[in-house]
């Protein structure tokens, strides 16, 4: 079976205690999905309205954007096996504290909300952890497989899980797919607690002189500064066609929750199949040219998808642009991500990815500007599909623009090559 593994995903899998965590994470990241689609799904049935779709997404990512930085170094810091379990722990309750809700037909706006602001800050303290441990699971030589096979998962998930979700929806209820999702994260918390996992490096310091330590690195190496600045703009502009992706699908495709589900279904295969290519190959060489024409053929596919839709309205071409979206979106976003990966030294990785996690964090908040802007381009479904049109084309006015232009991005293979040595013997002098 683990040779069976390795060939079909690489060298990361022969490592047990990776492949262990890979699973755990699967089902975690499975039940995240289900989640985000539930309860994006149950807001819209309860209000029918594209603002409502953006209060969730902002309740979310609010206490994700103010805790981020914060939960990456409690990572450095504390075990981060003990987080882990305690975050996935807690989001589980709360998951099925609102699967209740849904079931007695008492949920509220407010009740789907609130849950949204509180899980957004356990994934806070969780998702820098998480992050910050598989590298330390494998051995370098294989952490560009490790990274991809980590990215696949979630850029996975969105094949089965928001197809699952509908399904799961149109033939029983939303309490179930909430339920599901519950199960998701218990999982994982169980697969890490059965774990041998290898502590933090406590610095003895303070944790408010760890997170100076942290914006001293960044400014020190802009690179790195300069690539989550990338994800943030691909995180708010990019990815906000996800929270309103019920107003495509309910009206202005006109498919239910199954046809939304194998909507965002289709951008994961082309997510996946990227990721995978990509995840097999030990020395991108073209690293630069990955992340600016990928991120360039990203927001333009995102604004034809959106255009489209709202022009044509014809399903079968929303679901073939969708493969390309993912396509394109995974091609240069895990060339940033395993980039990052691969120069961070280990004892600053749990801030680093801290930082880093603010980009996902801030996507629901993508959400809310879409909406909002939706309001003052016509209204209703089509006034989202030009707002997400609008982000789309951001997307690539940027690539064209300050990341083609930047040099360090340009010369980002030579970076990685050059300067790996950080990740193990560059140290913070923070005196």
């Amino acid at each position: 079976m683990t040779s069976l593994l390795v060939k079909l995903l690489g060298p990361a899998m022969a490592t047990p205690s990776y492949r262990t965590y890979w699973f755990g994470t699967l089902a975690s990241v499975l039940g995240f999905q289900m989640l985000n689609f539930s309860q994006f799904w149950v807001i819209h049935e309860l209000t029918h309205s594209p603002l409502y779709l953006g209060y969730v997404g902002v309740a979310n990512a609010v206490p994700a954007i103010l805790l981020n930085v914060f939960g990456g170094v409690l990572a450095d810091r504390i075990n981060r096996q003990k987080l882990i379990i305690f975050t996935q722990t807690v989001n589980s309750i709360l998951i099925l504290v609102l699967a209740v809700l849904v079931l007695y037909d008492v949920v509220e706006a407010w009740h789907v909300i609130t849950i949204a602001f509180i899980t957004g800050g356990i994934n806070a303290f969780d998702q820098p952890a998480r992050q910050a441990l598989y590298p330390s699971l494998v051995e370098r030589n294989v952490l560009m497989n490790a990274v991809a096979l980590n990215t696949a998962i979630w850029t996975g998930t969105r094949i089965v899980a928001p197809a699952v979700a509908g399904i799961v929806i149109t033939l029983t209820n939303t309490a179930t797919a909430f339920t599901l999702s519950a199960i998701g994260f218990i999982t994982m918390a169980i697969v890490v607690l059965r774990m041998t996992i290898p502590g933090s490096s406590i610095t003895g310091k303070s944790g408010l002189t760890d997170l100076l330590d942290g914006f001293r690195f960044l400014k020190r190496h802009k690179v790195f500064m300069f690539l989550i600045g990338l994800t943030f703009l691909n995180s708010f502009f990019g990815m906000a066609y996800i929270p309103m992706m019920p107003v495509f699908a309910v009206d202005i495709l006109k498919v239910g929750a199954d046809g939304q589900g194998i909507l965002m279904a289709f951008g994961g295969v082309g997510a996946v199949i990227s990721t995978l290519v990509i995840g097999r190959i030990t020395n991108l060489s073209r690293r630069g040219l990955l992340v600016i024409g990928g991120s360039f053929i990203f927001g333009s596919l995102i604004g034809v998808f959106a255009l489209t839709s709202a022009l044509f309205g014809n399903y079968y071409l929303a679901l073939s642009l969708m493969l390309l979206v993912g396509l394109s979106s995974s091609a240069y976003l895990i060339t940033i991500m395993s980039s990052l990966q691969l120069l961070v030294p280990d004892h600053m990785r749990g801030r680093i990815m801290g930082f880093f996690g603010m980009t996902w964090s801030i996507m629901p908040l993508g959400g809310m500007y879409a909406g909002s802007l939706a309001k003052y381009l016509g209204g209703g479904a089509n006034g989202v599909a030009y707002s997400i049109a609008l982000g789309g084309l951001l997307i690539a006015l940027f690539a064209i623009g300050p990341a083609l232009y930047n040099k360090e991005v340009r010369s980002l293979s030579r970076i990685v090559e050059e300067n790996s040595y950080v990740a193990t013997n560059d140290k913070l002098k923070t005196d």
